[in-house]
Protein backbone atom coordinates (compact mmCIF):
# COMPACT_ATOMS: atom_id res chain seq x y z
CA UNK A 1 0.00 0.00 0.00
CA UNK A 2 2.47 2.20 0.83
CA UNK A 3 4.63 1.42 -2.09
CA UNK A 4 1.52 2.08 -3.98
CA UNK A 5 0.40 5.29 -2.66
CA UNK A 6 4.34 6.61 -3.41
CA UNK A 7 3.54 5.75 -7.07
CA UNK A 8 0.36 7.45 -7.58
CA UNK A 9 1.80 10.57 -5.20
CA UNK A 10 4.80 10.62 -7.90
CA UNK A 11 2.21 11.61 -10.77
CA UNK A 12 2.10 15.22 -9.54
CA UNK A 13 5.08 16.79 -10.32
CA UNK A 14 5.21 14.72 -13.43
CA UNK A 15 1.93 16.91 -14.16
CA UNK A 16 4.18 20.33 -13.15
CA UNK A 17 7.06 19.13 -15.28
CA UNK A 18 4.47 19.29 -18.48
CA UNK A 19 3.02 22.52 -17.41
CA UNK A 20 6.49 23.99 -17.87
CA UNK A 21 7.22 22.24 -21.19
CA UNK A 22 4.06 24.65 -22.38
CA UNK A 23 5.71 27.73 -20.91
CA UNK A 24 9.02 26.49 -22.39
CA UNK A 25 7.87 25.97 -25.79
CA UNK A 26 6.40 29.16 -25.98
CA UNK A 27 9.42 30.55 -25.22
CA UNK A 28 10.75 29.01 -28.06
CA UNK A 29 7.73 29.80 -30.46
CA UNK A 30 8.72 33.61 -29.42
CA UNK A 31 12.20 33.43 -30.01
CA UNK A 32 10.86 31.97 -33.09
CA UNK A 33 8.97 34.87 -34.00
CA UNK A 34 12.01 37.57 -32.96
CA UNK A 35 14.28 35.24 -35.35
CA UNK A 36 12.22 35.54 -38.56
CA UNK A 37 11.72 39.24 -37.77
CA UNK A 38 15.14 39.49 -37.70
CA UNK A 39 15.92 37.49 -40.35
CA UNK A 40 13.47 39.15 -42.73
CA UNK A 41 15.41 42.84 -41.59
CA UNK A 42 18.67 41.55 -41.03
CA UNK A 43 20.77 43.90 -39.91
CA UNK A 44 18.65 46.70 -40.02
CA UNK A 45 17.07 45.27 -36.76
CA UNK A 46 19.34 46.48 -35.04
CA UNK A 47 19.02 49.86 -36.09
CA UNK A 48 16.83 52.42 -34.83
CA UNK A 49 13.76 53.61 -37.18
CA UNK A 50 15.44 56.91 -37.42
CA UNK A 51 18.89 55.85 -37.78
CA UNK A 52 17.59 53.45 -41.01
CA UNK A 53 15.76 56.33 -42.65
CA UNK A 54 19.27 58.41 -42.89
CA UNK A 55 20.38 55.39 -44.17
CA UNK A 56 17.59 55.50 -46.87
CA UNK A 57 19.40 59.21 -48.06
CA UNK A 58 22.61 58.06 -48.59
CA UNK A 59 20.44 55.64 -51.47
CA UNK A 60 19.50 56.82 -54.84
CA UNK A 61 16.14 55.59 -55.67
CA UNK A 62 16.56 52.94 -57.67
CA UNK A 63 18.80 51.34 -55.06
CA UNK A 64 15.98 51.79 -52.52
CA UNK A 65 13.76 50.48 -55.32
CA UNK A 66 15.62 47.28 -55.47
CA UNK A 67 16.16 47.22 -51.59
CA UNK A 68 12.15 46.91 -51.23
CA UNK A 69 12.00 43.73 -52.65
CA UNK A 70 14.60 41.70 -49.58
CA UNK A 71 11.27 40.98 -47.71
CA UNK A 72 8.03 42.14 -47.03
CA UNK A 73 9.15 43.59 -43.64
CA UNK A 74 11.99 46.10 -45.49
CA UNK A 75 9.09 46.78 -47.87
CA UNK A 76 6.88 48.04 -45.08
CA UNK A 77 9.32 50.18 -43.46
CA UNK A 78 9.97 52.26 -46.68
CA UNK A 79 6.24 52.46 -47.25
CA UNK A 80 5.78 53.98 -44.13
CA UNK A 81 9.52 56.37 -45.24
CA UNK A 82 7.86 57.18 -48.23
CA UNK A 83 5.35 58.59 -46.44
CA UNK A 84 7.29 60.88 -43.83
CA UNK A 85 7.74 64.38 -44.58
CA UNK A 86 11.61 63.80 -45.34
CA UNK A 87 10.68 61.22 -47.35
CA UNK A 88 8.45 62.87 -49.26
CA UNK A 89 10.67 65.93 -49.95
CA UNK A 90 13.89 63.42 -51.02
CA UNK A 91 12.02 61.42 -53.38
CA UNK A 92 9.34 63.70 -54.64
CA UNK A 93 11.70 66.81 -55.91
CA UNK A 94 9.47 69.13 -57.88
CA UNK A 95 11.72 71.64 -59.47
CA UNK A 96 9.99 71.46 -63.00
CA UNK A 97 10.46 74.87 -63.99
CA UNK A 98 12.81 77.16 -65.48
CA UNK A 99 15.37 74.18 -66.15
CA UNK A 100 17.63 75.37 -68.43
CA UNK A 101 18.56 77.95 -65.75
CA UNK A 102 21.70 77.65 -64.20
CA UNK A 103 21.83 75.44 -61.38
CA UNK A 104 18.96 73.67 -62.05
CA UNK A 105 18.63 70.06 -63.05
CA UNK A 106 18.11 69.19 -66.14
CA UNK A 107 14.96 67.47 -67.58
CA UNK A 108 16.50 64.31 -68.85
CA UNK A 109 17.41 63.97 -64.45
CA UNK A 110 13.91 65.12 -63.12
CA UNK A 111 12.52 62.41 -65.70
CA UNK A 112 15.05 59.24 -64.72
CA UNK A 113 14.06 60.33 -60.98
CA UNK A 114 10.19 59.62 -61.69
CA UNK A 115 10.83 56.83 -63.69
CA UNK A 116 12.81 55.55 -60.95
CA UNK A 117 9.93 56.86 -58.08
CA UNK A 118 7.69 54.65 -60.26
CA UNK A 119 9.56 51.46 -59.86
CA UNK A 120 9.83 52.22 -56.37
CA UNK A 121 6.01 52.77 -55.72
CA UNK A 122 5.29 49.27 -58.10
CA UNK A 123 7.74 47.10 -56.04
CA UNK A 124 6.06 48.61 -52.64
CA UNK A 125 2.82 47.77 -53.98
CA UNK A 126 2.87 44.54 -55.24
CA UNK A 127 0.94 42.87 -53.07
CA UNK A 128 -1.78 45.02 -53.23
CA UNK A 129 -4.72 45.09 -55.05
CA UNK A 130 -4.91 47.49 -58.16
CA UNK A 131 -7.47 49.91 -55.88
CA UNK A 132 -5.64 50.27 -53.21
CA UNK A 133 -2.60 51.22 -54.93
CA UNK A 134 -4.04 53.71 -57.00
CA UNK A 135 -4.83 55.33 -53.78
CA UNK A 136 -1.82 54.52 -51.79
CA UNK A 137 0.30 56.44 -55.28
CA UNK A 138 -2.45 59.37 -55.21
CA UNK A 139 -2.27 59.67 -51.34
CA UNK A 140 1.73 60.25 -51.95
CA UNK A 141 1.71 62.49 -55.37
CA UNK A 142 -1.25 64.76 -54.18
CA UNK A 143 1.09 67.03 -52.61
CA UNK A 144 2.80 67.52 -55.97
CA UNK A 145 0.29 70.30 -57.70
CA UNK A 146 2.40 70.48 -61.49
CA UNK A 147 0.68 66.58 -61.42
CA UNK A 148 -2.66 68.30 -61.75
CA UNK A 149 -4.32 69.41 -64.74
CA UNK A 150 -5.23 72.41 -63.84
CA UNK A 151 -2.31 72.61 -60.70
CA UNK A 152 0.43 74.55 -62.65
CA UNK A 153 0.60 78.12 -63.32
CA UNK A 154 3.03 77.92 -66.53
CA UNK A 155 2.31 74.90 -67.32
CA UNK A 156 4.34 75.31 -70.77
CA UNK A 157 7.53 75.88 -68.45
CA UNK A 158 6.78 72.81 -66.42
CA UNK A 159 7.70 69.03 -66.76
CA UNK A 160 5.38 68.10 -64.19
CA UNK A 161 2.89 66.37 -66.17
CA UNK A 162 5.60 64.65 -68.36
CA UNK A 163 7.35 63.48 -65.35
CA UNK A 164 3.83 62.35 -63.69
CA UNK A 165 3.16 60.44 -67.31
CA UNK A 166 6.86 58.05 -67.22
CA UNK A 167 6.27 57.54 -63.52
CA UNK A 168 2.76 56.16 -64.63
CA UNK A 169 4.17 54.51 -67.34
CA UNK A 170 6.44 52.50 -65.10
CA UNK A 171 4.13 52.00 -62.64
CA UNK A 172 1.27 50.03 -65.02
CA UNK A 173 4.07 48.45 -67.47
CA UNK A 174 2.68 45.07 -67.95
CA UNK A 175 -0.29 45.38 -66.37
CA UNK A 176 -3.67 43.89 -67.81
CA UNK A 177 -6.43 45.77 -69.87
CA UNK A 178 -8.68 45.63 -67.09
CA UNK A 179 -6.48 47.23 -64.73
CA UNK A 180 -5.60 49.64 -67.15
CA UNK A 181 -9.03 50.98 -67.44
CA UNK A 182 -9.32 51.14 -63.87
CA UNK A 183 -6.13 53.62 -63.86
CA UNK A 184 -7.95 55.70 -66.80
CA UNK A 185 -11.26 55.61 -64.74
CA UNK A 186 -9.19 57.12 -61.57
CA UNK A 187 -7.23 59.81 -63.29
CA UNK A 188 -10.41 60.82 -65.03
CA UNK A 189 -11.85 60.96 -61.16
CA UNK A 190 -9.28 62.82 -60.09
CA UNK A 191 -8.75 65.70 -63.35
CA UNK A 192 -12.42 65.69 -63.86
CA UNK A 193 -11.67 65.31 -67.43
CA UNK A 194 -14.61 63.92 -68.94
CA UNK A 195 -16.33 66.95 -67.81
CA UNK A 196 -13.57 69.35 -69.11
CA UNK A 197 -13.47 67.58 -72.53
CA UNK A 198 -17.31 68.39 -72.48
CA UNK A 199 -16.70 71.88 -71.84
CA UNK A 200 -14.06 72.06 -75.30
CA UNK A 201 -15.97 69.85 -77.38
CA UNK A 202 -19.57 71.96 -77.12
CA UNK A 203 -18.43 75.30 -76.80
CA UNK A 204 -17.44 77.20 -79.44
CA UNK A 205 -13.65 76.52 -81.20
CA UNK A 206 -11.10 78.87 -79.58
CA UNK A 207 -13.57 80.27 -77.18
CA UNK A 208 -11.76 78.51 -74.10
CA UNK A 209 -8.41 78.76 -75.46
CA UNK A 210 -6.77 78.05 -72.22
CA UNK A 211 -8.39 74.74 -71.35
CA UNK A 212 -7.73 73.43 -74.57
CA UNK A 213 -4.31 74.23 -73.69
CA UNK A 214 -4.35 72.69 -70.13
CA UNK A 215 -6.44 69.38 -71.62
CA UNK A 216 -3.90 68.94 -74.85
CA UNK A 217 -0.73 69.40 -72.12
CA UNK A 218 -2.60 66.86 -69.66
CA UNK A 219 -3.23 63.80 -72.25
CA UNK A 220 -0.14 64.21 -74.29
CA UNK A 221 1.90 64.56 -70.96
CA UNK A 222 0.36 62.08 -69.04
CA UNK A 223 -1.93 59.95 -71.24
CA UNK A 224 0.11 59.38 -74.56
CA UNK A 225 3.77 60.07 -74.97
CA UNK A 226 5.41 58.03 -72.81
CA UNK A 227 4.32 54.45 -74.46
CA UNK A 228 6.96 52.39 -76.10
CA UNK A 229 4.74 50.07 -78.06
CA UNK A 230 2.17 51.85 -80.11
CA UNK A 231 -0.59 49.07 -79.22
CA UNK A 232 0.25 51.25 -75.62
CA UNK A 233 -0.48 54.29 -77.46
CA UNK A 234 -3.25 53.05 -79.31
CA UNK A 235 -4.99 51.80 -75.82
CA UNK A 236 -4.89 54.98 -74.15
CA UNK A 237 -6.00 57.51 -77.69
CA UNK A 238 -8.51 55.24 -77.74
CA UNK A 239 -10.00 55.19 -73.73
CA UNK A 240 -9.73 59.42 -74.12
CA UNK A 241 -11.84 59.52 -77.77
CA UNK A 242 -14.31 56.45 -77.45
CA UNK A 243 -16.23 57.65 -74.87
CA UNK A 244 -17.41 61.02 -77.11
CA UNK A 245 -19.66 60.90 -80.71
CA UNK A 246 -17.58 61.00 -83.70
CA UNK A 247 -18.00 65.08 -84.17
CA UNK A 248 -16.47 65.45 -80.89
CA UNK A 249 -13.93 63.06 -81.49
CA UNK A 250 -13.13 64.54 -84.33
CA UNK A 251 -12.31 67.75 -82.58
CA UNK A 252 -10.80 66.55 -79.34
CA UNK A 253 -8.40 65.08 -82.00
CA UNK A 254 -7.56 68.66 -83.72
CA UNK A 255 -6.93 69.76 -79.56
CA UNK A 256 -4.75 66.90 -78.77
CA UNK A 257 -2.64 66.50 -82.06
CA UNK A 258 -3.58 69.96 -84.45
CA UNK A 259 -1.01 72.90 -84.38
CA UNK A 260 -0.45 75.32 -81.84
CA UNK A 261 1.01 78.47 -81.90
CA UNK A 262 4.49 79.28 -81.29
CA UNK A 263 3.95 82.55 -79.28
CA UNK A 264 1.59 81.01 -76.75
CA UNK A 265 1.15 77.12 -77.57
CA UNK A 266 -2.84 77.85 -78.13
CA UNK A 267 -4.73 75.38 -80.79
CA UNK A 268 -4.54 77.41 -84.08
CA UNK A 269 -8.12 76.52 -85.33
CA UNK A 270 -8.39 78.65 -88.50
CA UNK A 271 -4.91 76.99 -89.75
CA UNK A 272 -6.64 74.63 -92.09
CA UNK A 273 -9.10 77.01 -93.62
CA UNK A 274 -6.81 80.10 -94.17
CA UNK A 275 -4.62 78.62 -96.47
CA UNK A 276 -2.31 75.62 -97.57
CA UNK A 277 -0.15 74.67 -94.55
CA UNK A 278 2.82 72.55 -93.94
CA UNK A 279 3.77 69.28 -92.42
CA UNK A 280 4.77 70.34 -89.40
CA UNK A 281 1.11 71.11 -88.55
CA UNK A 282 -0.76 67.98 -89.99
CA UNK A 283 2.04 65.63 -88.82
CA UNK A 284 0.34 65.03 -85.08
CA UNK A 285 -2.97 64.35 -86.68
CA UNK A 286 -1.59 62.41 -89.30
CA UNK A 287 0.59 60.11 -86.52
CA UNK A 288 -2.81 60.03 -84.65
CA UNK A 289 -5.18 58.84 -87.54
CA UNK A 290 -2.08 55.97 -88.09
CA UNK A 291 -1.95 54.88 -84.85
CA UNK A 292 -6.00 54.44 -84.72
CA UNK A 293 -5.72 52.42 -88.15
CA UNK A 294 -3.14 50.19 -87.39
CA UNK A 295 -3.94 45.97 -86.54
CA UNK A 296 -2.86 47.40 -82.92
CA UNK A 297 -6.01 49.48 -82.48
CA UNK A 298 -8.77 46.70 -82.47
CA UNK A 299 -11.12 49.11 -80.60
CA UNK A 300 -11.00 50.93 -84.60
CA UNK A 301 -12.50 49.02 -87.80
CA UNK A 302 -11.51 51.06 -91.28
CA UNK A 303 -14.91 52.69 -91.60
CA UNK A 304 -14.49 54.01 -88.05
CA UNK A 305 -11.16 55.64 -88.80
CA UNK A 306 -12.32 56.90 -92.09
CA UNK A 307 -15.09 58.30 -91.10
CA UNK A 308 -13.08 60.28 -87.94
CA UNK A 309 -10.82 61.78 -91.37
CA UNK A 310 -13.86 62.86 -93.03
CA UNK A 311 -15.16 64.66 -89.49
CA UNK A 312 -11.68 65.99 -89.04
CA UNK A 313 -11.32 67.78 -92.27
CA UNK A 314 -14.26 69.95 -91.91
CA UNK A 315 -13.15 71.11 -87.95
CA UNK A 316 -13.81 73.66 -87.23
CA UNK A 317 -15.13 74.25 -90.82
CA UNK A 318 -14.15 72.64 -94.26
CA UNK A 319 -10.78 72.80 -95.20
CA UNK A 320 -8.71 73.65 -97.78
CA UNK A 321 -8.20 70.63 -99.93
CA UNK A 322 -4.61 71.34 -100.44
CA UNK A 323 -4.61 70.57 -96.68
CA UNK A 324 -6.69 67.98 -97.11
CA UNK A 325 -5.05 65.86 -99.39
CA UNK A 326 -1.52 66.40 -97.44
CA UNK A 327 -2.97 64.88 -94.35
CA UNK A 328 -3.77 62.25 -96.67
CA UNK A 329 -0.27 61.44 -97.94
CA UNK A 330 1.64 61.92 -94.25
CA UNK A 331 -1.26 59.05 -93.10
CA UNK A 332 0.29 56.49 -95.21
CA UNK A 333 -0.77 54.33 -98.40
CA UNK A 334 -3.34 52.50 -96.59
CA UNK A 335 -5.34 55.34 -95.17
CA UNK A 336 -4.83 57.46 -98.54
CA UNK A 337 -6.34 54.32 -100.58
CA UNK A 338 -9.46 53.44 -98.48
CA UNK A 339 -10.68 57.32 -97.68
CA UNK A 340 -10.64 57.51 -101.99
CA UNK A 341 -11.94 53.74 -102.52
CA UNK A 342 -14.67 55.16 -100.32
CA UNK A 343 -15.76 57.73 -102.26
CA UNK A 344 -15.09 55.69 -105.23
CA UNK A 345 -18.00 53.11 -103.94
CA UNK A 346 -20.25 55.97 -102.75
CA UNK A 347 -20.25 57.24 -106.76
CA UNK A 348 -18.80 60.61 -105.71
CA UNK A 349 -16.15 60.97 -108.78
CA UNK A 350 -16.08 64.33 -109.25
CA UNK A 351 -15.26 65.00 -105.31
CA UNK A 352 -12.49 62.14 -106.02
CA UNK A 353 -11.28 63.88 -109.11
CA UNK A 354 -10.90 66.97 -107.32
CA UNK A 355 -9.02 65.17 -104.82
CA UNK A 356 -6.46 63.20 -106.99
CA UNK A 357 -5.85 66.74 -108.55
CA UNK A 358 -4.36 68.31 -105.17
CA UNK A 359 -2.63 64.52 -104.40
CA UNK A 360 -0.98 65.59 -107.73
CA UNK A 361 -0.61 68.99 -106.13
CA UNK A 362 0.96 68.30 -102.98
CA UNK A 363 3.76 66.02 -104.72
CA UNK A 364 4.80 68.57 -106.59
CA UNK A 365 4.78 70.93 -104.05
CA UNK A 366 6.46 68.94 -101.39
CA UNK A 367 8.51 66.81 -103.70
CA UNK A 368 6.94 63.83 -103.54
CA UNK A 369 7.58 61.09 -106.49
CA UNK A 370 4.56 62.03 -109.09
CA UNK A 371 4.37 58.49 -110.04
CA UNK A 372 3.07 57.45 -106.25
CA UNK A 373 0.04 59.82 -107.35
CA UNK A 374 -0.45 57.69 -110.78
CA UNK A 375 -0.11 54.65 -109.17
CA UNK A 376 -2.78 55.39 -106.23
CA UNK A 377 -5.44 56.90 -109.33
CA UNK A 378 -4.56 53.39 -111.27
CA UNK A 379 -5.74 51.30 -108.10
CA UNK A 380 -8.51 53.39 -107.26
CA UNK A 381 -9.84 52.79 -110.97
CA UNK A 382 -10.10 49.01 -109.75
CA UNK A 383 -12.87 49.80 -107.42
CA UNK A 384 -15.09 51.20 -109.86
CA UNK A 385 -17.34 48.27 -111.01
CA UNK A 386 -17.82 49.07 -114.90
CA UNK A 387 -15.68 51.05 -117.40
CA UNK A 388 -18.35 53.24 -118.03
CA UNK A 389 -17.89 54.98 -114.35
CA UNK A 390 -13.94 54.17 -114.54
CA UNK A 391 -14.18 56.15 -118.13
CA UNK A 392 -16.21 58.48 -115.82
CA UNK A 393 -13.91 59.22 -113.43
CA UNK A 394 -10.68 59.50 -115.51
CA UNK A 395 -13.00 62.44 -117.29
CA UNK A 396 -13.60 64.07 -114.24
CA UNK A 397 -9.52 63.95 -113.27
CA UNK A 398 -9.13 65.72 -116.56
CA UNK A 399 -12.18 67.95 -116.11
CA UNK A 400 -10.86 69.22 -112.32
CA UNK A 401 -7.40 70.19 -114.01
CA UNK A 402 -8.60 72.40 -116.70
CA UNK A 403 -11.25 74.51 -114.16
CA UNK A 404 -8.51 74.74 -111.14
CA UNK A 405 -5.89 76.24 -113.62
CA UNK A 406 -8.80 78.70 -114.82
CA UNK A 407 -9.28 79.82 -111.63
CA UNK A 408 -5.99 80.32 -110.49
CA UNK A 409 -5.31 82.26 -114.07
CA UNK A 410 -8.05 84.26 -113.04
CA UNK A 411 -6.72 84.95 -109.78
CA UNK A 412 -3.53 85.95 -111.46
CA UNK A 413 -4.96 88.19 -114.05
CA UNK A 414 -7.42 89.78 -111.40
CA UNK A 415 -4.10 91.86 -110.44
CA UNK A 416 -5.32 91.04 -106.21
CA UNK A 417 -2.14 89.82 -105.35
CA UNK A 418 -0.82 89.50 -101.86
CA UNK A 419 3.05 90.33 -100.70
CA UNK A 420 4.26 86.84 -100.96
CA UNK A 421 2.42 86.86 -104.65
CA UNK A 422 0.98 83.41 -103.56
CA UNK A 423 -1.47 83.01 -106.49
CA UNK A 424 1.23 83.10 -109.29
CA UNK A 425 2.77 80.18 -107.42
CA UNK A 426 0.07 77.98 -107.34
CA UNK A 427 -0.80 78.43 -110.67
CA UNK A 428 3.02 77.54 -111.62
CA UNK A 429 3.19 74.67 -108.97
CA UNK A 430 -0.37 73.20 -110.64
CA UNK A 431 0.86 73.43 -114.09
CA UNK A 432 4.01 72.18 -113.03
CA UNK A 433 2.05 69.09 -111.50
CA UNK A 434 -0.61 68.42 -114.25
CA UNK A 435 2.73 68.03 -116.72
CA UNK A 436 4.46 65.40 -114.28
CA UNK A 437 1.41 63.88 -113.74
CA UNK A 438 0.61 63.13 -116.98
CA UNK A 439 4.32 62.57 -117.72
CA UNK A 440 4.27 59.70 -115.50
CA UNK A 441 1.03 58.36 -116.84
CA UNK A 442 3.00 57.94 -120.12
CA UNK A 443 5.76 56.12 -119.04
CA UNK A 444 3.39 54.17 -117.58
CA UNK A 445 1.69 53.39 -120.83
CA UNK A 446 5.16 52.78 -123.14
CA UNK A 447 6.47 50.49 -120.40
CA UNK A 448 3.34 48.12 -120.71
CA UNK A 449 3.37 48.79 -124.21
CA UNK A 450 6.57 47.59 -124.64
CA UNK A 451 6.19 44.38 -122.12
CA UNK A 452 3.31 42.80 -123.45
CA UNK A 453 1.74 40.02 -121.19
Amino acid sequence: MTSAAETSYTLIPHQKYRRSSRRSRKCCNSSDTDSQVLSALGYFQALPLEIFQMVLNYLSVKDISVLSMVSKSISNRLTNYISTPSGSRRLLPQDFHDLELPGKREGPYILEHYKSLGLLLKRCTLLLPTKDRLKYVHRILSEVPCFKLNGCPSPLRCLGLQCYGVFLQILTAGWDELECHRVFNFLCELSNLPRKVQTVVSSKPGSARKLELRIRLYCRGVLLNHWIHRSDSAFWLSRILKPWPIVNQARLLYIIFGPVSPLDGHVVWQKMIEGPTDESSLKGLADAVKLLFDTEAREWTADDVISLVDELSVVPREWLMENNARLLILSGNNICFTFMASKAVNRRAVELARLVVFLTLVCEKDLYCMDWAVKMMQKVCKVFNTPVERNNFLQCVENAFAHMVMDMLQDVLSGDHDEEDSSFFNLFHLVNAQANFHKEILYMTMRSDSNPA
